[in-house]
């Protein structure tokens, strides 16, 4: 056995002496550009500077009773990630003479939302907020978020708005069987899970739920053909889908 051993060693040591050092890896470099965006992550992580010089071209809300209370005169703001955010700025048409307020950003997170809620959204002072969100936190954005993570950040953002007497819309998550930047996560069951949460949550609530998921998904939880460019995000046909649901919620909402 001693034997066995030492030969086995000293084969070890050969094999070492004779086989070349394997080179390392070298890290990957950042590109100028992701440089730049982690900077800015890093000194505005909730992106409060994109939409601060446009909340402040705003005018005023309209104030009066009528207007609190019907679609077309009602300010309603669409809240959410890259979704709200292409709305009508490439993609779709967003809802034209409608005094509806587009404040998504793409990639965000709840968290990220609920920072900048009260200046996205309380202090344009609009009648209505519909806010879509999750999908990010379910692909891990900005890190790993359980779904009670996710749950209590909506709950704080249905709060601030109701301390400021505004309307809110809980939309469901749109269907991806898969992120094109995340691969290896499967998010339909998670989606699922949380649409189921919204809904509930909407209903004890008294919210108002708008079903964009019913209307895009197929059997299997993917957007349905030509609803998407990568099973992520809306085409025109998506939006045009979206367009008549999110009407009739606002109307809804607004009735309450």
């Amino acid at each position: 056995m001693k034997l066995a051993a030492t030969l086995l060693l000293a084969a070890a040591q050969l094999h070492a002496q004779t086989t070349p050092p394997q080179p390392m890896t070298p890290p990957m470099t950042p590109n100028p550009a992701q440089i730049a965006h982690m900077q800015e992550q890093l000194q505005d992580w909730p992106q409060l500077h994109r939409y601060q010089a446009d909340n402040a071209k705003l005018p005023p809300a309209d104030a009066s009773p009528s207007s609190s209370h019907h679609p077309a005169l009602a300010r309603v703001v669409f809240y959410g990630d890259s979704i709200t955010d292409a709305w009508g700025r490439g993609t779709g048409d967003f809802f034209p003479g409608r005094p509806y307020i587009n404040r998504g950003i793409s990639g965000q997170t709840t968290p990220q939302m609920l920072v900048r809620f009260e200046q996205d959204v309380v202090h344009l002072h609009p009648a209505a907020v519909l806010i879509l969100a999750g999908t990010n936190d379910i692909a891990g954005n900005t890190g790993p978020a359980t779904p009670q993570m996710i749950e209590d950040n909506f709950a704080a953002m249905v709060a601030i708005a109701r301390q400021n007497n505004i309307k809110v819309i809980l939309a469901s998550i749109l269907p991806a069987a898969a992120y094109p930047w995340k691969p290896g996560i499967d998010p339909v069951p998670a989606i699922r899970e949380l649409n189921q949460w919204l809904k509930n949550y909407a209903n004890t609530q008294r919210l108002t739920y708008l079903d964009y998921y019913t209307a895009m998904a197929d059997e299997k939880g993917a957007m349905k053909p030509n609803l998407s460019k990568d099973g992520v995000h809306p085409t025109n046909e998506g939006y045009a889908i979206m367009t008549p649901l999110a009407e009739a919620a606002i109307a809804q909402a607004l009735q309450k």
